[in-house]
Order: structure tokens, then C-alpha cells, then sequence
């Protein structure tokens, strides 16, 4: 990005200059939208070595890709990037397809629920209490809920009308809504459904179709290509982690943005359409803006909470469960949501004791047919990442042993996640956690800085704000980020065809 002899006033989009922060799919959508637009000096900085963010497809263990991070595309209806996974054949196809295809929360008889003393569930309980929880949950999402349960946790409201259901009563029935409770907790990446707003959540918006929770051969890392080919040659920058954004330059300055990253480089820009997650803007919001960020700002950065949701991927030399088997669930007896032990729970440490009581079970890997992943959430999350993958793989197996019976081999490989003790990341997606306005704070922390009533001669629009934490309806997903990545580029394509 060479500096041009002349003030910034540019007069078009050939002449402005854009650096994007990130490059997930937030930031390499407002580039590619930028680009098509005509904008012809755009980069995007990359703290990582790779693009993509929070979409890491990877080949750890066979030719075949594994999804470190996002591995969803919620919903089809008015999905941008169904769109595009179809038009360019990127789905997967045959039998398989429909395999990988379901609606949210889906349980299916191929779930084998187990209990610790090693017995199985019998399918029909399993059934009648995940479908009555995920009857109360839609309740919630429909915003139908009752008067006395708006002001609740969504735990708290769940343990009110679940105790209506007959099963209620039975041993076997609270173990499994404990373990619905917990596999909620990974759908919303909170530490637990006490701690998260049962009001909030109807903000959020599903959209129709199933599910594809694995794209074709090609993954997520597909779709990324598809923008990446958008870009011109060098316009993504890697191995650039940001250090400082110093707006609201001094007049006698060429450009009012000034771009600092953390090996002393710096880059001059018009606009600055920051697209780091959530977490790191907790981490480093306070420090990395000159000057600070307004206080609203920073109040809807502290108000949003950034959830942790780890896979733990094992990988065997030879399958050991039976052909009809998606996936083991673990019932607990006092499970990690189960109301009274949340509460014992609460204070102290105790908990990393018994950090696994977090697994919700170990789910099959499409296109592994040896393979295993085990999903965790939360601080139970966060102190996980904190061991060795050896003692990690070594507890998983002792457990699927205990409560199976079945003779289990070692692991051969392992792939587990760490997106919490990532600097870059510092976690997996946003929630609502009870008490605060969700909406209020995601439109806060989307507004553009410096706002039009307070440029004062200098340019709008100098620090623009794009990720799936700025999206009122759309949190959480991947199509909620590429979408917030093109608002922003069209409020600057707009405001260059004023």
C-alpha cells in the first residue's frame, strides 16, 4: 500500500483506502464486496498464519478433512452461503448427504445413550425427553414464553416446566434432560443454561432447512476459496497481528487511520473495518484503540459474553461400536446441569475435578469411519485445553470403557481444540448471558466510529466493525459474520456514490 501524494479526500472508491482486521468470513466478504465495487487499494491482516478464523478445515489424520472449527451451515432459506456452496457444487452428495443433514437438537435412534453404571436408555425415553425439551427450548426461541419465566436463566426456566413432565419423576428421565441441558450448553457455547438469558434468545433468528453439517470433500475451507479467488494477489496478509488502530489522526495527517501491527509495521488508511472476534476485543479493546473506543462501546464488548466450545477428536486404528451407531451419549447420574450440583459447583474449584462430566458424548466423523468427537463447552472447556491431549485421550477412553462395556482400544491419534487459550480467538461464539439487552448491545458494538454528528471536518466512517457479534439476528453462525462483512462494505460503497 504505497502512500499517494495527496490529502485523503478521496473523491471514488479507486482512491480510498481500506485495511480489513481479520480474515474470517466477515473480513474476507467486505474485501471481496469491496473489490467487486471497484475499490482498488483493500488488505486484509491476518494475526494467523492461515485465513479463515474461526473455519480451520484441516487433514490431521487421512486424506480426508476434519473441521477444527465451524462445521455447520444453519439452515438454508436466505443463507448467503448455502447459496454459494450450492452454486459452485460444494455440498455433499448421495446417501451421505441426507445423512449429514438434520435439524437442530436432533436426537436419532442411532444415539446410544448410556448410563454410568454401563446401561443403556431405553430409545423411548430418550425420545419423549428430548422432544418435550426441545418443545420448552422452542418456546423460548418463539418468543412464547410465560411472564414468570422472561426474567429467568433458560436453565431456570427449563427446570420449572420440565418438572410438569411426567418423566420428570423418573431417575432415568432427569439424567437425560440433565444431558439435554448440557448438549444446549455447545448449540449456545455457554458454560451453562444457568448463565444465559431465556428472553434473549428469541432475538435469534433460524433460518428454514435443514442442516448441513458437513459440507463436500473441500469442507468449509471451500467456501473461503471461493472469496479468497475474489482477491487480487497480495491482498491478504498473514502472519500480521494487529497491535494498535490509531484513529481520528491530527488534520495535518495524509490519512485519519493509521494501522500498527505488532513487528512495527504500519499501514495509513480511510477506513479500518475491524472483524476480530469477540474475545479479543475483550482481551485487548481497551489497548488497542488510540484514541480509547467510546464508552458505550466498550460496555457492549463487556456485556456480550464469548462462549467456549472444544471438539476432541479421537482417532482409532478400527471402529469398535456397531454399524447403526452415530454417536455415544453420556448420561450422568449428577451431571455438571443438574440444578443442585450447578450450585454446589459454583464456588471454588472443585469442579475441575470432574472437568469430564462436561463431554456431552462422542459423536462419528463423517468420511472417518475410525474416528470419534467428543464436544465440551465452557470453563469445563477452557481447563481441558489446559492438559496434555495424552491424559485428554487417555480419561475419554476410560469413559467410553465405563459406560459402554464394550472392549475399546487406545487412541491412536488425537485432534483436540483450543480455541479459548487462543490469543488470536480467545474462544468460539457469542451469547446473551441473562440480564442484558442482546440486541441493544449488538447494534452498539456494530455502529461505525467516528458517528456522523461528531466528525467535525474529518472523515465518517473510520473504524467499521464487522463479525458475527455484531449481528442482531445471526450471532453465533457463519452466514451472520460473511452478512455483517457485507453491510459494511456496502456503508462504504454507499457512502462513496453519495
Amino acid at each position: 500500500m504505497q502512500r499517494t501524494e495527496r490529502m485523503s479526500t478521496c473523491t471514488g472508491p479507486e482512491n480510498a483506502k481500506v485495511v480489513v482486521i481479520g480474515s474470517g468470513f466477515a473480513g474476507l466478504a467486505a474485501a471481496a464486496r469491496l473489490v467487486e465495487a471497484g475499490f482498488k487499494n483493500v488488505l486484509v491482516l491476518e494475526a494467523k498464519e492461515r485465513v479463515g478464523g474461526r473455519v480451520h478445515t484441516t487433514k490431521p489424520f487421512t486424506e480426508n478433512i476434519i473441521e477444527v472449527g465451524a462445521n455447520w451451515i444453519h439452515g438454508q432459506k436466505g443463507n448467503p452461503l448455502f447459496k454459494i456452496a450450492k452454486e459452485k457444487n460444494l455440498l455433499s452428495e448421495g446417501p451421505s448427504a441426507r445423512k449429514n443433514m438434520c435439524l437442530p437438537r436432533s436426537v436419532t435412534p442411532q444415539d446410544y445413550f448410556f448410563k454410568e453404571n454401563g446401561k443403556q436408555v431405553s430409545t423411548t425415553v430418550v425420545d419423549q425427553v428430548c422432544s418435550h425439551f426441545n418443545k420448552l427450548t422452542d418456546k423460548a426461541f418463539d418468543d412464547e414464553l410465560e411472564c414468570k419465566h422472561k426474567k429467568l436463566t433458560l436453565g431456570a426456566y427449563l427446570d420449572d416446566a420440565f418438572g410438569e413432565f411426567p418423566l420428570a419423576a423418573t431417575e432415568d428421565g432427569q439424567q437425560v434432560y440433565e444431558w439435554c441441558k448440557r448438549i444446549e450448553c455447545t448449540d449456545e457455547a455457554c458454560s451453562s443454561l444457568y448463565e444465559f438469558s431465556a428472553s434473549q434468545i428469541s432475538y435469534y433468528t433460524a433460518l428454514e432447512g435443514g442442516f448441513f453439517n458437513t459440507l463436500g470433500p473441500g469442507g468449509y475451507q471451500a467456501i473461503l476459496d471461493v472469496l479468497l479467488k475474489d482477491l487480487p494477489s497480495g491482498t491478504v496478509q498473514c502472519n500480521a497481528p494487529v497491535k494498535s488502530i490509531q484513529w481520528e489522526c491530527g488534520e495535518d495527517q495524509m490519512y485519519p487511520v493509521k494501522v500498527v501491527c505488532e513487528n512495527g509495521e504500519s499501514f495509513e488508511a480511510d477506513h479500518v473495518i475491524v472483524t476480530v472476534s469477540l474475545g479479543v476485543l475483550k482481551d485487548k479493546a481497551t489497548t488497542m484503540f488510540e484514541p480509547s473506543l467510546p464508552e458505550e462501546k466498550l460496555s457492549a464488548i463487556k456485556n456480550l459474553s464469548f462462549g467456549i466450545v472444544d471438539k476432541i477428536f479421537l482417532f482409532f486404528e478400527k471402529s469398535f461400536w456397531p454399524d447403526d451407531c452415530a454417536g455415544v451419549q453420556l448420561v450422568w447420574k449428577e451431571g455438571p446441569e443438574d440444578k443442585d450440583v450447578y450450585e454446589s459447583l459454583s464456588e471454588g474449584e472443585t469442579w475441575k475435578k470432574t472437568w469430564f462430566k462436561k463431554i456431552t458424548g462422542f459423536d462419528t466423523v463423517a468420511r472417518h469411519p475410525t474416528a470419534l468427537c467428543g464436544w465440551i463447552t465452557g470453563r469445563e472447556a477452557l481447563y481441558m485445553e489446559s492438559l496434555q491431549d495424552s491424559e485428554i485421550a487417555a480419561i475419554c477412553v476410560r469413559l467410553l470403557r465405563s459406560f459402554t462395556g464394550w472392549s475399546v482400544p487406545e487412541v491412536s491419534k488425537t485432534l483436540i481444540t483450543r480455541w479459548g487459550s487462543d490469543p488470536h480467538v480467545r474462544g468460539s461464539y457469542t451469547f446473551i448471558s441473562n440480564g442484558v439487552n442482546g440486541v441493544e448491545a449488538h447494534k452498539t458494538l456494530a455502529s461505525p466510529l467516528p458517528p456522523k454528528d461528531k466528525c467535525s471536518g474529518r472523515k465518517h466512517f473510520q473504524v467499521l466493525f464487522a463479525g458475527e457479534a455484531t449481528h442482531v439476528n445471526f450471532y453465533t453462525t457463519t452466514h451472520g459474520a460473511y452478512l455483517t462483512g457485507i453491510r459494511e462494505a456496502e456503508r462504504l460503497i454507499s457512502y462513496y456514490a453519495d
